[in-house]
Parts: structure tokens; sequence; C-alpha cells
């Protein structure tokens, strides 16, 4: 294939441009926002998660602790009203000692009601108190989110720039290439990343690799406008004064 030797130097240029976008994708795909906004998304998820697990166990001790409160309510007026009947003095005295035994009972009974009942508060106000810092966690966690996605979005804004600057560069420099060179070095770059680069020092600057000598005596015989390509990466060639043929 031949070239004119001023186009095939304009592969150089062709070719910072797609490394550079290259690059630029690989940049969107690991920003460090990434890693970090996932990770703030699950310890979030997390987070709502034992919220809502704590709230509710809270929901259901308050409706334990408006029963167990019923059912003292309820022992005091039993309780009551037995005293105001024996207040009465209009009983029996075989009444007389039921009510006093019931008295007894009802005492019992409301004090161990109590008890329940002020357990009951207590485990509730420490599940409030959970709750509490669950939810200070979650506010924490959603303002962490909030700054990290606007320090991604602020990246890929730089990066949207940078891209669309050089893909106008590449729009100039493309309609300058013939099509069977430009088809060439789509295809390299296609499977090898790099399409083009410089021969330097008997060197190949795409995969790094330094040329055997019959493949440097190759390529000096080889016309300027002739297209060469890289024996170990099949990158074509471009040859300068660096080269040092």
């Amino acid at each position: 294939m031949k070239a004119d030797p001023s186009v095939q130097r304009q592969l150089l240029d062709l070719a910072k441009v797609d490394a550079e976008l290259s690059r630029i994708a690989h940049r969107r795909r690991t920003l460090p926002e990434l890693a970090e906004i996932e990770e703030i998304e699950k310890r979030l998820r997390d987070r709502r998660d034992a919220l809502v697990g704590v709230r509710t166990s809270v929901s259901d001790l308050e409706r334990d602790v408006a029963r167990q409160e019923r059912e003292v309510e309820s022992v005091r007026a039993r309780a009551e009203r037995d005293r105001s009947m024996l207040a009465s003095g209009s009983v029996a005295a075989k009444q007389l000692t039921d009510l006093e035994h019931e008295l007894d009972s009802l005492a019992r009974r409301q004090s161990a009601l109590e008890d329940d009942l002020l357990e009951t508060m207590e485990r509730k106000e420490a599940l409030e108190l959970d709750a509490q810092r669950t939810s200070a966690e979650v506010d924490k966690a959603e303002q962490e989110l909030r700054a990290a996605s606007g320090r991604r979005d602020e990246a890929l804004a730089d990066l949207d720039t940078t891209q669309a600057r050089r893909e106008e560069d590449r729009e100039r420099l493309v309609p300058r290439m013939p099509d069977n060179l430009l088809a060439l070095y789509e295809r390299v770059r296609q499977h090898k990343g790099i399409g083009a680069a410089l021969l330097r020092a008997r060197r190949c600057g795409a995969c790094q690799l330094e040329l055997d000598r019959a493949a440097i005596a190759e390529i000096k015989a080889a016309p300027e406008d002739e297209v060469v390509q890289c024996e170990n990466c099949g990158a074509i060639l471009v040859r300068t004064l660096e080269s040092g043929l």
C-alpha cells in the first residue's frame, strides 16, 4: 500500500487523538467516584433497611405499651370499685372476705402488669434511641451520596468537554486520509488497540518492541511512500527523522 509520507505522519496525530479517546472511555468506566457511590448506596440501603426494622419494632412496642396500659387501668378500675364497695359498708361478711381477697389479687396483678409495662417502655426508649442513631446514619449517607454524585457529575462533565474536543480533532483528521489507509489503520486499531505509531530508533512506538535487523533492513529499503507495519503488533510504522534509518 502506498501513501504520501506527509499523510502517514498525520496518522500519528490521529493515533494520539484515538489514544486520548480510549483513555477518556477508560476513565469513564473507572472513575473512583463510581466505586465510592456504589459503596455508599449499599451502606445507605443497609441503613434504610435497618431503620425500617427499628421503626417497625418501635411501633410494635407502642402497641404493647398501649395494651398494657389498658390492662393496668382495667385492674385499677376494678380495685377502685372493690374499695368503694368496702367503704360503703353495705356488703355481707362473706362478700367482704371475697372482696379483700380479690383486692390482694388485684394488687399483685397490678404490680406485675406495671413491672411489665415499665420493662416494655424501657425497651421502647432504647429502640427509639437506636432509631435516632440509625436515622442520623441514613442522613449522613445521603449527604455523602449527594457529594459523591456531584463529584462524579463534575468529572463526567470534564470528560464530556475533552471528548467533544478530541472528536472534533478526529473529524478534521479523518477526511485527510485515503480510504485504504484509513481502513488499514482502523482494522489494526480494532484488533490491537493502536493503529499507528512512530518508529523511533528501531523500536515500535505501539508495542515498544525493538525490530530485528532483517525487519529494519526491509523498512530501510522500502520507498518513503510505502506503508510499513510492525512485524510484532501490526501497527502502521510512521517513519520520521527520529526513526534513525
